[in-house]
């Protein structure tokens, strides 16, 4: 029989298991919905000394987890835009700064409360103000909620979040723990200095961004071998380099993204590196939970779920707050608030920072991930049933909502008094636009509604009426002018990761009309033959069938080609 310990004197043969171990907890996280990142961690704490102890190479893991963390941090810099901070103007910044401080100073009392020193207290609370913008924009892209007003919303203060925890990461890395004393008496006077190295090192960034960075970029773009080498190297070179100057790693990656993000080329690098990155980032969660240590966790239960339950409820409330007060819908408060409902990648980042730096103990981190993995388990079911979730609690949100009509939905009833129309289509997306500009060309009084605040405003100027809401809302449904409405048409996408429930807008469209007595026609689309019988039994008149029914018209005008044998198609070379 082989001597199992071999395993343990050949490192390939650990990184082996844990890549089996890996895809196997990974498949069965799969069929559960939840996201990688919990089964990679799990995988972690299977891995460790607490469960299967197959690990002993930690230097070579941790390796691998430091370069997952800086090749994160270079392409959260690359598709760092500003521009989309500055599109949702107030809404981003007030929310995204206002639940972060709202969070850290409520989590900062909590954990004094149960007795936490003043450091740990500290590291805790600003741990739990991170939302997990990879999480986040995968579930609103599975949900096409993306171009949403309140998934643009979610995305905006995201991004606000991202800033704020690399500006949280600089300061703490400046300050040093003495074993006697605490906290270094020299903290301050290291913040300057870092402070001073990091003007340095952005001066030498926005020189490289002004004169270097295109010219070597459109030289190497044509290799994707040597691409992807030059992306991870400079990475590597600035998350190295910021690691010296004494702002961390996490900075210096996330200033090489800056710096490239401005080329012509940044979604090629995006899209070549999105894979390395999840690859490498596996290494970081397994390192993670191989520090977990089991016996421990059981101290820490009640605490995280504390902690837990102050995330699931508190962060959503303070956004809700914040956007109400800003007179914003309750319904759109609500389903960007529960897109705050988790800590982040970020945040085990962050405390496992400060246990490198002696700030806090392995409990600390051991908590912190147990908070993530039940708030991102949790959070990911409260996103993908969000207008499920919303349904059942509507009665309860109205104090949310300002009695005053709100700024998104006073633009859509000045439209909608304008007068009659024949035919309101829903989606104003490649399908629905060419339907739209059909049917106003054959003169049809059309009323066209999509929930992309900038798709509104193109069409605008275009000359539709055209005004923001959701296919899902039924009182933003109710809200509209149908009476004479001959059709109404949705040309909105498929919800995939849920099929045809109540949830899909498809469906959730159809039953508010029928609620309404709606006196007209509906008809909807679908780009899968299967749901064709069970849209109609649902409640639609006509089925469009896009990709069926241009192979149909194409076959027909073929066949009408052939019988008056046009020229070239009876053509033949000389």
């Amino acid at each position: 029989m082989p001597d199992i310990s071999i395993i343990h004197s050949v490192p390939f043969y650990e990184i082996t298991a844990l890549l089996v171990l890996a895809a196997a907890v990974g498949a069965v996280s799969l069929l559960l919905r939840q996201p990688m990142i919990v089964s990679f961690i799990a995988v972690g704490v299977l891995a460790g000394p607490s469960v299967f102890d197959i690990v002993h190479s930690t230097e070579k893991v941790q390796l691998l987890a430091d370069l997952g963390i800086a090749l994160l941090l270079f392409l959260v810099g690359l598709k760092l835009d500003l521009k989309l901070v500055r599109s949702m103007g107030l809404v981003s910044l007030a929310t995204g700064l206002g639940q972060v401080l709202f969070t850290s100073i409520a989590g900062y009392i909590i954990g004094l409360l149960i007795g936490f020193d003043a450091v740990t207290a500290l590291y805790v609370a600003v741990a739990l103000t991170f939302s997990s913008t990879i999480i986040i924009v995968k579930l609103l892209s599975d949900k096409k909620e993306v171009d949403s007003l309140h998934g643009r919303i979610a995305i905006g203060f995201l991004i606000v979040q991202d800033l704020v925890v690399v500006l949280a990461m600089m300061i703490m890395s400046a300050f040093g723990v003495d074993s006697q004393a605490g906290i270094d008496t020299n903290a301050f006077m290291r913040v300057g200095t870092v402070v001073f190295y990091g003007i340095i090192m952005l001066f030498f960034v926005i020189v490289f961004v002004r004169f270097l960075a295109t010219p070597i970029v459109s030289r190497i773009v044509h290799s994707p071998e040597l691409l992807i080498t030059f992306a991870i190297g400079w990475a590597a070179l600035l998350a190295s380099l910021g690691s010296y100057l004494g702002f961390s790693k996490e900075l210096g990656g996330l200033l090489a993204g800056v710096s490239l993000a401005s080329t012509p080329f940044r979604e090629t690098i995006l899209s070549r590196l999105a894979t390395v990155r999840d690859f490498l980032l596996l290494f970081f969660f397994i390192a993670l939970g191989m520090h977990i240590d089991l016996e421990l966790l059981g101290s820490q239960i009640y605490p995280a779920i504390l902690f837990s339950l102050f995330v699931l409820i508190g962060n959503p409330l303070i956004v809700m707050i914040i956007m109400g007060i800003l007179g914003y819908r309750k319904r759109t408060s609500f389903l960007a608030g529960l897109t705050v409902a988790q800590i982040s990648e970020f945040s085990l980042i962050f405390i496992a920072m400060g246990l490198e730096l002696g700030h806090v103990s392995p409990e600390t981190l051991g908590l912190v991930t147990l908070v993530g993995l039940i708030t991102i388990a949790l959070s990911v079911y409260m996103i993908t049933y969000s207008h499920m979730l919303y349904d059942f609690l509507e009665p309860l949100l109205q104090i949310f909502e300002k009695r005053r009509t709100s700024v998104e939905h006073t633009e859509g009833k000045s439209l909608s008094e304008k007068g009659n129309y024949d035919i309101v289509l829903f989606g104003l997306g490649r399908y629905g636009a060419a339907v739209a500009d059909y049917l106003k060309n054959n003169g049809y009084r059309i009323l066209g509604v999509d929930f992309n605040p900038d798709e509104v405003r193109r069409w605008k100027k275009l000359g539709f009426n055209v005004v923001f809401g959701d296919a899902s809302d039924q009182e933003f449904i109710a809200s509209l002018p149908l009476e004479g409405v001959q059709w109404v048409v949705s040309s909105v996408a498929q919800h995939d990761i849920m099929g045809l429930t109540h949830e899909d807008p498809r469906i959730a469209l159809i039953d508010a009309l029928r609620q309404l007595d709606y006196k007209g026609k509906i008809a909807v689309s679908t780009q899968k033959i299967d749901e064709y019988d069970t849209l109609k039994h649902k409640g639609a008149d006509v089925v469009f069938l896009p990709f069926y029914d241009a192979a149909e018209r194409a076959a027909e005008r073929l066949a009408e080609a052939m019988q008056c044998k046009l020229p070239y198609m009876d053509a033949t070379p000389d």
